[in-house]
C-alpha cells in the first residue's frame, strides 16, 4: 500500500510533458527577384513578434529596392530594422554582390532574440548571391544606442571578438560614434505596433546619414486592421513633427490580402503602402542631442 502522496512522484499542478507544446519547425518560403534567380528563406516556426511569417510588403518592398537600386543600394550602408527573415536587406546584398563597385555593408536587424538572429543569419549564411562578409545579423532595440551597428565596430568586433559574449558591443576608443553613417533604412511591416513609433522614429533620427543628400527610410506597410489604419498612418505626422520630409512612393493593389479570414476591409488589406523620409532642410542643421536613450 503507498501511504503518501509523494510516494506519486506527481506534481498536480504540472502537465505531464507529452502535453506541453512544442515549438514548430521552421519552414521556408521564396522569393524571385525581378531579375530571375529564386531566393530561398528560412521562417522560424513561430514567433510572437510575427517573425514567422514572410509578409506581402517585405516582397514588394524588396522588388521596390531592386527597380531602385542604382539610386538605393549601390554603394550604400544599409540598416534594416524589424527584418523578420531580413529578405529586403538581403535583397540589398544580392542586387549588388561582387559587381558594386563601392563597398557596402548591410546591418540586418530585429529584437534581440537568440532565434531570430540565429535565423537571419541561416539566410545570409544560405543566399549564394551575397557578400557574405559584408551582410550581418544584429539584435536591436528601437530607440537604443545604434553605435553597436555601426560598420566599423562591426568589423572592428570580427577582427577582435571579445572573450564572451555580451548583448551591447563595447566601443574601442580609436572609433568615431557618430551614428547617423546608413544611407539607406529599411522598415517593412512595422508601424502595427503603434507603441513604438516613437522608438522608430527616433532610431532614424540616430542612425540616418546626414552627409549623403540622397539618404533615406522606406517604410512599407500593409493596414492589417483596417480599423486602424489612422493609427499606422499617425507613424507619418510624427516623422514631420520631427522634421522629416515624408513622400509618397507606391501604393500597389495585390491579388488578394496576407489572410483572408482577418476581418476588416478586404480591399484596404489588400494594398502595400511605401513611404520615403529623409531630412527636412530644418532637422538637416539639427543635431539629434538628447535623442538617445540611456
Amino acid at each position: 500500500m503507498i501511504d503518501t502522496e509523494a510516494e506519486y512522484h506527481l506534481d498536480l499542478f504540472e502537465d505531464p510533458p507529452s502535453y506541453r507544446p512544442t515549438t514548430p519547425p521552421p519552414t521556408f518560403s521564396t522569393h524571385t527577384l525581378l531579375s530571375g534567380p529564386t531566393l530561398t528563406l528560412r521562417l522560424v516556426g513561430h514567433d510572437p513578434l510575427w517573425g514567422h511569417h514572410l509578409w506581402n510588403s517585405g516582397r514588394v518592398l524588396a522588388h521596390y529596392l531592386e527597380r531602385h537600386a542604382s539610386s538605393l543600394v549601390t554603394g550604400k550602408d544599409v540598416l534594416e530594422l524589424g527584418a523578420g527573415s531580413g529578405l529586403p536587406g538581403i535583397v540589398c546584398g544580392a542586387v549588388g554582390g561582387a559587381r558594386r563597385v563601392n563597398p557596402q555593408v548591410q546591418v540586418v536587424t530585429d529584437y534581440p532574440s537568440a532565434a531570430l538572429i540565429s535565423n537571419i543569419q541561416y539566410n545570409i549564411d544560405h543566399t549564394p548571391l551575397l557578400d557574405q562578409h559584408r551582410v550581418f545579423a544584429r539584435g536591436y532595440l528601437w530607440g537604443r544606442d545604434p553605435t553597436p551597428l555601426l560598420p566599423e565596430i562591426i568589423e572592428a568586433e570580427i577582427c577582435d571578438p571579445p572573450t564572451t559574449h555580451h548583448s551591447q558591443t563595447t566601443n574601442p576608443t580609436n572609433i568615431n560614434t557618430n551614428t547617423n553613417v546608413f544611407s539607406l533604412l529599411i522598415l517593412s511591416d512595422l508601424l502595427f505596433n503603434h507603441s513604438e513609433h516613437h522608438s522608430l522614429i527616433n532610431t532614424i533620427l540616430l542612425t540616418l546619414s546626414k552627409s549623403d543628400p540622397a539618404a533615406c527610410a522606406v517604410v512599407f506597410f500593409t493596414p492589417h486592421r483596417p480599423w486602424l489604419y489612422e493609427k499606422d498612418m499617425a507613424f507619418f505626422e510624427l516623422a514631420r513633427e520631427e522634421g522629416l520630409a515624408v513622400d509618397k512612393v507606391l501604393e500597389e493593389v495585390l491579388p488578394e490580402p496576407m489572410f483572408e479570414i482577418d476581418r476588416g476591409d478586404r480591399e484596404l488589406r489588400r494594398r502595400v503602402f511605401g513611404y520615403k523620409l529623409r531630412w527636412g532642410e530644418r532637422q538637416a542643421e539639427m543635431s539629434v542631442v538628447g535623442k538617445r536613450d540611456s
